[in-house]
């Protein structure tokens, strides 16, 4: 499931993601990521994970595709979850963007948002 948060930020992009996520998430992210990359030029990302099972083999390729495309569009990204997760994710979006890519434990919600809206 994907929930987009509402930020007062308006170069800041924020979702919650939790279960297992397919292409289905994809085909409804990929589209607002987009307009507000289109709308504002780089973003900012937090991206929260909260009883995350992974990603379906047709998300993985969705999100391999987006990170490509996009690889500069971001200047900085939370990533919120569980830290069994974190050398995983960290891996995995290095190589696809010239980002600041932080991550933060579930816990450290507040200071992942803090971190994300600094200029």
């Amino acid at each position: 499931m994907v929930e987009i948060l509402n930020t007062e930020k308006p170069d800041l992009f924020a979702a919650r993601l939790s279960g297992k996520v397919g292409k289905e998430e994809y085909d409804l992210i990929v589209p607002a990521l987009e307009a507000q990359i289109a709308q504002q030029g780089k973003i900012d990302l937090y991206w929260e994970m909260t009883d995350f099972e992974g990603w379906s083999a047709g998300a993985v390729w969705e999100d391999i595709k987006f990170d490509v495309k996009h690889v500069n569009s971001f200047r900085k990204v939370a990533i919120v979850g569980d830290e069994t997760w974190e050398n995983t994710i960290t891996k995995f979006i290095k190589p696809f963007t010239t980002a600041e890519v932080q991550f933060f434990p579930a816990t450290q919600r507040a200071e992942a948002m803090a971190w994300v809206n600094l200029p």
